[in-house]
């Protein structure tokens, strides 16, 4: 099978052995292209014509930070392919501990073909790369979450009849200042998009990711709103997305104080109504608390009294509208595109 891309989508021919640690380390054309040759790769899988291209790579797969959907997306993409991966935790490297970054990353360049990094620290990540002979992923730091962004565009664009970026609005609703404000507000606005960002003023992203995006919206013509006014960041959106309120091992007072802040910017049957479109569809990069069949949701349920989701209300994330799970099919895809596009 040739994978071919059309229009500015040869670009993808120039990612070999090129890093993914952040949205803006790439253009529109190079972003567009991997969603583009993801597009091919999925089709080939579901019509069971997908070429083997990277028969004898090795990935070594670094994971401070444990994860459901990134680690079996690059397992499953990368055996798709033909490759190897090793999977290694806290418990099975000495990363950080018994040897430097900088080591570990010379060390496993001798090894591998390529090295995924999912932890805390995005500086952690650029080390790597700094002192890597391969290229480095960024499977999430708290700063920056590039590969859960090819899965949401790629979805998005599944769902936008071939329209371009320009054309299509977007809202994140809920605490911005991480990995998820950050990265949306940035992709959209070198993609040109419509990015609505609605959270309470101090849960925005700070101000060099807000001035980073502007400088790329004037670039790219990207209308860019930060809003502490839920129903003007979800007026007219077509994609609604938010994220966890709360993380695991945040103490009971903060999950209360939390909550209390961000109610108003719950995504409830309300707030997808707000939007003024009965086609609006829901994301979320989850996993979510949409309900009490969790350990996490049901704790955070009791001190709170949200019985019915914490971040997203049980209707909204069950319902026909809900795009959550392609979503998550699609962060395999995506990251078996950035696996060929870089090391085939």
């Amino acid at each position: 099978m040739t994978i071919e891309l059309s229009g500015d989508g040869i670009a993808a021919l120039k990612f070999h052995g090129r890093d993914f640690l952040k949205e803006s380390d790439f253009s529109a054309a190079e972003f567009t292209s991997l969603i583009e040759l993801a597009e091919v790769l999925k089709l080939a899988k579901k019509s069971g014509s997908e070429p083997r291209l990277l028969a004898g790579k090795n990935i070594a797969l670094i994971f401070e930070k444990s994860s459901t959907r990134t680690r079996c997306a690059f397992e499953v993409a990368a055996a798709d392919q033909g490759a190897n991966t090793t999977y290694l935790d806290p418990k099975s490297s000495q990363l950080g501990h018994k040897e430097s970054v900088a080591d570990t990353a010379r060390v496993l360049s001798r090894f591998y073909d390529a090295i995924e990094f999912r932890g805390a620290e995005h500086a952690l990540v650029e080390e790597l790369a700094t002192h890597s002979d391969v290229p480095v992923y960024n499977g999430l730091t708290d700063t920056w979450h590039p590969t859960q962004m090819l899965a949401d565009f790629l979805t998005m664009a599944e769902n936008a009849d071939g329209r371009n970026w320009s054309d299509i609005s977007y809202c994140y609703l809920g605490d911005a200042r991480y990995n998820m404000g950050n990265s949306l507000l940035v992709t959209g606005a070198i993609l040109g998009a419509d990015v609505r960002i609605a959270a309470p003023k101090q849960l925005w992203p700070t101000r060099d990711v807000r001035e980073l995006a502007d400088a790329l919206a004037a670039t790219s013509g990207a209308t860019i709103t930060l809003t502490e006014d839920p129903s003007e960041g979800l007026s007219g959106a077509e994609f609604v997305h938010t994220d966890v309120w709360v993380s695991m091992g945040e103490p009971a007072d903060v999950w209360r104080e939390r909550t209390q802040i961000l109610a108003p910017y719950r995504v409830d049957e309300t707030a997808m109504a707000t939007t003024g479109r009965a086609d609006a569809k829901f994301m979320h990069c989850l996993p979510a608390y949409h309900d009490t069949n969790t350990a996490i949701g049901a704790e955070i349920a009791e001190l709170t009294g949200l019985t019915d989701g914490i971040e997203v209300s049980d209707a909204v994330f069950s319902g026909t509208n809900s795009l959550v799970f392609d979503q998550a099919e699609n962060r395999l895809h995506t990251i078996k595109a950035l696996l060929v596009a870089t090391l085939a």
